[in-house]
């Protein structure tokens, strides 16, 4: 079988709340897909969103002196439950436990769907995704969010920032840098963008709200989105 890795940033599985509307229509679209394609397989590496920004901002509000591992404990843990909330969406799909440890050897995927969360402090759930495909012979990750494509630089900062829709590792890096810390929003995590070029892998990075486009990718055809690498 063929293995699909896609990092479902929390912004779009909870941006304040679970949003129901979006995961009932990304369910029916990639239920509907996995049907119609039996020799094909996901694994769903699942972000924090809302919930891991603000339980990291109230750590900080209150112990302001409260250490990067302590904060990034509180993202690993919204994202054990999007990806329980996700694992029993999919759940006609899924035979396996949550991952959430993706070296792990014991790792089973005997199911047509496997679902992950975070795993240590010092990166996202987008280095999770890498090691995940890695293990399972991904050789590109689809990462969905709430960014659409990769800009040349920050757009927030730099108005001269402009869309690409191809980047190499390299230049990719000059953007995000180097440094992973607790709550950072980046199109991929420089922990998870190291790991993926020494890896020779691809990374798609793609808006997670557009479901057409989703399944354009997962289809080979054209998309909307940046290829990195």
């Amino acid at each position: 079988m063929t293995t699909t890795v896609l990092s479902l940033g929390g912004s779009i599985i909870a941006p304040d709340k679970p949003d129901k509307e979006f995961l009932s229509a990304f369910y029916e679209a990639v239920s509907a897909w996995l049907d119609q394609n039996r020799d094909q397989r996901i694994i769903l590496v699942c972000g924090g969103g809302a919930p891991a920004r603000d339980y990291q901002e109230a750590l900080r509000t209150v112990r302001p002196d409260a250490g990067a591992d302590s904060q990034d404990w509180l993202g690993i843990r919204a994202t054990h439950l999007n990806g329980a909330l996700v694992r029993a969406i999919f759940s006609a799909y899924v035979t396996d436990e949550l991952v959430t440890a993706p070296l792990d050897e014991e790792i089973s995927f005997s199911g047509q769907v496997l679902v992950a969360a975070g795993w240590k402090p010092g990166f996202s759930t987008d280095t999770d995704a890498v090691y995940l495909a890695r293990r399972f012979g991904a050789k590109t990750v689809i990462n969905l969010s709430n960014i659409e494509k990769v800009y040349t630089d920050d757009p927030r900062k730099n108005p001269d920032a402009r869309p690409v829709d191809h980047i190499s590792w390299d230049d990719f890096i000059g953007i995000v840098g180097t440094q992973w810390t607790p709550g950072r929003s980046t199109p991929f995590d420089p922990v998870a963008s190291a790991l993926a070029r020494e890896s020779g892998m691809s990374v798609i990075c793609a808006g997670g709200r557009n479901i057409a486009n989703t399944m354009a990718i997962l289809n080979g055809r054209e998309y909307t989105g940046t290829t990195i690498g």
